[in-house]
């Protein structure tokens, strides 16, 4: 498995992140099975969220890759906090709270990152800093990140949290690629080139922060996969022909496009099938060239200005 940096920090991480959001569809042995399996293929940073299946799907995970301080030294585990139901909570309280809950089900004495999980609108920038200086003086965890937040909201933790922040969750996929396409058509009177998340793609990568795509082979929001799927003839197509030049699959070529974008990001997965992880890992193997990385965009719907 290719590695990278993450953000600012000196965490060496796989270049694809294995999300667990749906571990909890997995038996004990399946679950056993995905886990070892990915970790067979170098796959070892896990993204969680204290949301996901109510919690039980970090415990699911802990038991599957029997947790012990052996096994903690090899993995990168990440986690999430903030939204609960019927609102979101980045009050210091919940913060701290949920980090023991997370750890709990983890079975682990640290995250190595923790993200803020959507943005809370009443979010004390003073009591998230308050939060994460206990968390890291603790040894609770190690670095820390946001998800699906703007720059103007990273900017306003920053006036008074003191940690790096060293990645940003968002959703992009081939469909979902509104963060490339405003910077695309600029000065454009058309819908592409609405900014609808005040350039987080260039102030990321201005300050150094990973962008983790979530739902990489999603439309919409949560529709369903656009791989093989007959809504999308000539996107898939397109993205067909390539695959059979570098002799590997859709699945591959979908997540390679992500990789070549020169924002160096970290795509996290979905899948619960080993086979497709490891397709989704031949990603950090390819290339594209520049006119295909643009024929699957356009294939996609996406017109250039």
């Amino acid at each position: 498995m290719k590695t990278m940096k993450l953000g600012t920090s000196n965490l060496e991480v796989p270049v694809i992140a294995v999300g667990c959001m749906r571990i909890n569809s997995l038996d004990k042995l399946e679950a056993e099975r995905f886990v070892q399996g990915a970790l067979d293929i170098g796959a070892n940073f896990f993204d969680h969220a204290d949301i996901y299946g109510g919690g039980t799907c970090e415990e699911i995970f802990a038991d599957a890759i029997h947790m012990n301080d052996d096994v903690r030294e090899k993995i990168i585990l990440q986690s999430k906090c903030g939204i609960r139901k019927g609102m979101f909570d980045f009050s210091k309280e919940h913060i701290l709270e949920s980090v023991d809950n997370i750890l709990k089900r983890l079975k682990t004495d640290y995250l190595d990152i923790l993200l803020l999980h959507r943005p809370d609108a009443l979010v004390e920038p003073e009591e998230v800093a308050e939060a994460f200086d206990l968390l890291e003086s603790s040894g609770k965890v190690r670095h820390f990140g946001v998800s699906n937040q703007t720059p103007l909201q990273i900017q306003l933790l920053k006036k008074s949290v003191k940690q790096p922040l060293v990645a940003n969750q968002l959703q992009l996929s081939i469909t979902n690629a509104t963060m490339i396409s405003n910077g695309i058509n600029v000065n454009m009177l058309n819908d592409s080139a609405v900014d609808r998340d005040g350039g987080i793609l260039d102030f990321c990568r201005l300050n150094d922060i990973t962008i983790q795509p979530w739902s990489p082979f999603q439309y919409g929001f949560f529709e369903g996969v656009f791989l093989d799927n007959e809504k999308f003839p000539e996107l898939n197509g397109k993205i067909d022909e390539i695959a059979a030049k570098y002799e590997v699959s859709n699945t591959t070529i979908a997540i390679a496009w992500i990789l070549r974008h020169p924002a160096r990001m970290q795509p996290v997965t979905g899948t619960m099938n080993i086979n497709r992880l490891i397709d989704c890992a031949k990603a950090g193997d390819i290339q594209l060239t520049r006119q295909e990385w643009y024929e699957i965009y356009r294939a996609a719907g996406n017109v250039l200005p």
